[in-house]
C-alpha cells in the first residue's frame, strides 16, 4: 500500500479511506465506553457524539467528488496490483451502500439505536419490553427504511441487504435450505445425544462460590496462553459479552457469575477468538477495506472455533483443569478432567443463547432469524414478538420463558439495530468446524499442542488462513481455499456425532 502523496484516482480513495477508517474506530471506542463503563447520565450527549461521527463519515463517503473518483479509478483498474484490486472492490461495495442512504436517515437511525440500547440495558434486568417498546419500533421502522433504500440500490430483497451489511454476498435463498436441514437433523440427534448423556455419570458442579476477581484473574491467564495481548486490549464487564474496539486496541467483555465460573470463562474465551482474529489482520492494510474482517460469519466462525472447537475439547481441559482447580482451591472429583470435560459439553436445553451448548444453539439462531424475517417483512408487529418468541421457544427446544429476560429482551442486537446480523452465528459454527478440521489435518502437532497449553500451531495455521487474508477474497473463496471446498454442513454434523456420540 503506498504511503506517498495521491498521484491518481484510487490512491485519492486510499487516503479518503483511511480517513474513514480512523473515524470509524474512534465510534467503536466510544461504543464500547457506552456499554462498558459509561454513566446513565452520558447517554444523550453520547447519542449525539456518535450521530455527528456517522453523519462525517457518510459525508466523506458520498461527498460529490466520490462519483467521479470512482469511475476514474475504474478506468485505470488496469493498473492496480496485488491486494489493490480487492480494496477498490470494497470501496466500491460501501459507496455503493452509502449512498442509497440520505444524512439524515443516518443520524436519525444512530439515535435511534443509542437510544433504544440505552432504555434496554435497563428494561432487560427488570423484564420490561413495554419499556423498550416504542424505541424499538422506531429502531426498526427506520432499519426498515434504511433495508429498502439498499435494496433497491443494490437489486436485493430488503432481508438480503440487511444480510449483506453483515455477511457480504450472504442471501436468505442459501441460508433457507441449510436451516431446513439443521432444523430436521437437530430434534433427533437431540435426543440421540439425552440419551447417550444419560448412560454416562452425571457432571457435577464444582462448590462455589467463585470470586468475581478469581474468575478475572483465570479468564486473563488463559486470554494470554491463547495469545492475547494486553498491551493492545483489555478484558471489562457489560450487560452483553462482546469484541470491540480496533485491531491496535481490542476491547472484550464479559459478565460474571458468583456461583458458576463456567459461563463466565467460555464467554471470555469466545471473545477471545474475536479477539485474536482482529490482531491477526493483515497490518500493511490497516486503515483499508481489505485489511478488516471478511464479514460476520467469518468472525464468529473464529470465536466459536476459540470456545466451542478448542476450549470444550478433552485436550484443552487436560491443560485449564489443573489451573481451573489452582484458581479456585478445589480438592473435590469435581475438579477433574473428565468431569469438566462432561460438565463442559454437556446439552441441555436452556433460555440463553449464549450459553447454550453446540446441539441446541442452532435451534436459537433459527428462532430469531425467522423472528426477524417477519419483522423486517410486516408479517408480525413487535407487540406480538413476546408471545411468538416464547411460542418459538417451546416448539423448538420445549421450554417456556418465564419473563421476557430470558427471552425477546436477552440479545443486545436488534435494539442497537444489528438486524440481519443472527444467521452468521450459526454458519460461523459451521464454518468454525470446517476450519478447524482442515488446520488439524494440516497440522496434526495442534491437538497435541492444545493438551499442553501451545496454541501457536493452530494460531500459525490461522494467521496464514484466515486472519492473515483480511477481505482480500470473498468467504467461498478463502473456504476452498483453506480447506478444499465450499461450506459443507455435513462436516459440522460430523463434528457433533463425534464430539456427542462418539
Amino acid at each position: 500500500m503506498t504511503t506517498k502523496q495521491p498521484e491518481t484516482p484510487y490512491q485519492h480513495l486510499e487516503m479518503r479511506f483511511k480517513r474513514l477508517s480512523a473515524l470509524a474506530e474512534a465510534e467503536a471506542v466510544l461504543h464500547w465506553d457506552m456499554s462498558a463503563i459509561m454513566p446513565l447520565g452520558g447517554a444523550e450527549a453520547r447519542a449525539e457524539q456518535l450521530a455527528e461521527l456517522k453523519a462525517v463519515q457518510h459525508g466523506l463517503m458520498t461527498g460529490p467528488e466520490m462519483p467521479d473518483l470512482i469511475a476514474a479509478a475504474t478506468a485505470d483498474e488496469d493498473s492496480l496490483a496485488g491486494w489493490q484490486p480487492a480494496n477498490f472492490r470494497e470501496m466500491k461495495r460501501r459507496w455503493i451502500k452509502a449512498t442509497a442512504l440520505s444524512e439524515d436517515l443516518v443520524v436519525a437511525l444512530s439515535k435511534a439505536c443509542s437510544a433504544c440500547e440505552t432504555k434496554w440495558r435497563t428494561a432487560r434486568p427488570e423484564g420490561d419490553f413495554k419499556a423498550v417498546l416504542p424505541l424499538l419500533e422506531e429502531v426498526l421502522n427506520l432499519t426498515r427504511q434504511a433495508g429498502e433504500a439498499k435494496a433497491e440500490k443494490q437489486g436485493l430483497s430488503l432481508y438480503d441487504a440487511l444480510l449483506d451489511d453483515y455477511e457480504p454476498d450472504g442471501r436468505a435463498a442459501d441460508i433457507d435450505p441449510v436451516f431446513a436441514a439443521l432444523e430436521d437433523f437437530l430434534p433427533d440427534f437431540l435426543w440421540e445425544v439425552l440419551d447417550a448423556q444419560d448412560a454416562r455419570p452425571a457432571p457435577v458442579m464444582p462448590e462455589g462460590p467463585f470470586p468475581e476477581a478469581t474468575q478475572k484473574a483465570l479468564g486473563i491467564q488463559l486470554m494470554e496462553a491463547l495469545g492475547f495481548d494486553f498491551d493492545h486490549g483489555r478484558l471489562d464487564i457489560s450487560l452483553h459479552p462482546f469484541c470491540g474496539g480496533t485491531p491496535d486496541d481490542v476491547r472484550i467483555t464479559t459478565r460474571y457469575d458468583e456461583t458458576d465460573f463456567t459461563s463466565s470463562l467460555m464467554g471470555v474465551l469466545h471473545e477471545t477468538g474475536h479477539a485474536l482474529y482482529e490482531r491477526g489482520l493483515p497490518k500493511p492494510w490497516r486503515g483499508q477495506p481489505v485489511g478488516e474482517a471478511l464479514g460476520m460469519s467469518m468472525h464468529e466462525s473464529q470465536s466459536l472455533l476459540v470456545e466451542m472447537q478448542v476450549c470444550r475439547s478433552q485436550n484443552f481441559l487436560n491443560y485449564a483443569a489443573p489451573l481451573m482447580k489452582a484458581a479456585f482451591g478445589g480438592d473435590s472429583p469435581a475438579w477433574e478432567v473428565d468431569n469438566l470435560h462432561r460438565l463442559y459439553t454437556r446439552v441441555e436445553p436452556g433460555f440463553i443463547r449464549v450459553d447454550a451448548d453446540e446441539v441446541t444453539y442452532p435451534a436459537h439462531v433459527i428462532l430469531r432469524y425467522r423472528l426477524e424475517k417477519a419483522l423486517l417483512e410486516g408479517d408480525m408487529t413487535l407487540a406480538d414478538l413476546p408471545i411468538a418468541w416464547n411460542e418459538g421457544m417451546q416448539k423448538m427446544l420445549g421450554l417456556t420463558p418465564a419473563s421476557d429476560r430470558e427471552g425477546c429482551l436477552q440479545d443486545l442486537h436488534w435494539y442497537d439495530g444489528a438486524w440481519g446480523y443472527f444467521p452468521t452465528y450459526t454458519l460461523g459454527a459451521m464454518t468454525a468446524a470446517q476450519l478447524f478440521d482442515a488446520a488439524k489435518k494440516a497440522k496434526p502437532e495442534i491437538e497435541p499442542g492444545i493438551a499442553k497449553g501451545d496454541f501457536q500451531p493452530l494460531f500459525r495455521w490461522l494467521k496464514a488462513n484466515v486472519h492473515g487474508k483480511g477481505s482480500l477474497l470473498t468467504a467461498k473463496e478463502l473456504l476452498i481455499e483453506a480447506t478444499g471446498k465450499p461450506l459443507d454442513p455435513e462436516v459440522f454434523k460430523s463434528h457433533l456425532k463425534t464430539r456427542y456420540l462418539g
